[in-house]
């Protein structure tokens, strides 16, 4: 492969796999989370994974995996990266590897919302909430849904993260009101209050067996400066962000969006995207990692759907042309085996796969913003301000 004219006709394939961390960082003690592995400990929970593709492209040798040994001749390109940026949110993940450091967190409320922000959302929403607390969304619509179905009041709560969430029945507040309620909210949640996502938490059922729905939607923050998402629709290439993509990015810097709600339709979509053949960058998020089994301290449930993600690497490597790109990474890691439902501090893997590149070890890289200078070189724009590019370890120094 060459970094030439093939440019105007490739594509790059970015899947992040939500949560889905590889050891802790030098700094987790910090967050308290030292003693999270996401992929080791979720493989040692259940006697060891069974990922025949990620062990072939060598996630083996990345760190120990009960069921993945070191494969001696791997597929693809192997690293690991360590987060520059504060926190360990799925923003500030996904934004660092587009090349925007977050150089301060984004505003946490471990003993819930100020009565100021309370008060401002409740006038702007003409009704009083329930909650305002950190809660597991599970168990929080466990212990207030009955009563908002009785007085109609949104349930509000926050996590470790981030987070300004929004529960309601969705007999009792409809979709579009529920979604009005969460732009109320982003407008009132800026300063000081600037939290990165405010999110839709939509359920159904009846007490006692209340089960959260698919219609999520986050409404997050803006990215405060371009990305190399801008920067390739700058430069005429297409950006397809799959799933929860348009929502992390606010929209901003994607040419076309593919809605998803679970892996199944992630992958469908990446396929779905694939099949265009246009040029640039398919941008794809597996939510369930995260949102179904890692905030849910679920091993067999998180090892369950890296399997069945693994049986599908093949289908999207064939529907890959030789010039493209396949970078499987993570935004941050969310280790089930331990007590906390949150995020971890952690490092992510990142494996680098296409029909002729060099198989390299990548090392472990600096910040996750070296995908955004590969990205840049690839695409033969200018370098970008942040990150080390590694594409001229993976292709034909010939032509750089």
């Amino acid at each position: 492969m060459s970094i030439g004219p093939e440019k105007a006709t490739r594509r790059v394939v970015i899947i992040v796999l939500d949560g889905v961390g590889i050891g802790a960082m030098p700094d987790a003690h910090e967050y308290g989370d030292e003693d999270s592995n996401t992929l080791a400990h979720t493989a040692q929970a259940v006697g060891g994974l069974n990922a025949p593709h990620l062990k072939e492209m060598g996630l083996g040798r990345l760190a120990p995996i009960e069921g993945i040994p070191p494969d001696p001749t791997p597929t693809a390109s192997w690293g690991t990266m360590l987060e520059r940026s504060k926190g360990k949110d799925t923003i500030t993940g996904h934004w660092e590897m587009c090349g925007l450091i977050t150089e301060h967190s984004f505003p946490t409320y471990p003993n819930g919302f100020p009565q100021e922000v309370i008060n401002a959302f409740e006038r702007a929403i003409g009704r009083k909430v329930l909650g305002n607390y950190p809660a597991s969304g599970t168990e929080i619509i466990k212990q207030l849904g009955e009563e908002h179905m009785r007085t109609g009041r949104p349930i509000v709560y926050t996590s470790a993260d981030s987070v300004f969430q929004i529960a309601a029945h969705e007999e009792i507040i409809p979709l579009e009101e529920l979604y009005e309620m969460c732009r109320k909210a982003r407008e009132i949640l800026t300063g000081k209050h600037n939290v990165a996502r405010v999110i839709a938490r939509p359920f159904t059922g009846k007490p006692g067996n209340f089960r959260r729905t698919e219609n999520r939607h986050d409404f997050s923050v803006r990215p405060p400066s371009p990305t190399i998402l801008d920067a390739l629709c700058s430069a005429g290439f297409e950006v397809v962000g799959i799933g929860k993509i348009h929502d992390i990015f606010a929209g901003q810097g994607l040419s076309h969006s593919i809605s998803a709600s679970n892996n199944q339709q992630v992958i469908e979509g990446t396929l779905e995207a694939l099949e265009r053949e246009i040029p640039g960058l398919i941008f794809a998020n597996l939510v369930d990692f995260d949102m179904l089994y890692g905030h849910r301290n679920d091993p067999q449930g998180f090892a369950y759907g890296l399997e069945e993600f693994d049986k599908h690497i093949p289908e999207i490597q064939d529907s890959m042309r030789p010039d493209d790109l396949l970078i499987l990474t993570a935004d941050h890691g969310v280790d089930p085996t331990t007590p906390s439902t949150d995020h971890s501090r952690e490092m992510v893997p990142l494996l680098v796969w296409g029909h002729k590149i060099h198989r390299v070890d990548l090392g472990v890289r600096s910040t996750f913003a070296d995908i955004a200078a590969t990205v840049a070189e690839v695409f033969g724009l200018n370098p970008w301000r942040v990150g080390s590019s590694f594409a001229k370890e993976i292709l034909d120094p010939s032509s750089n």
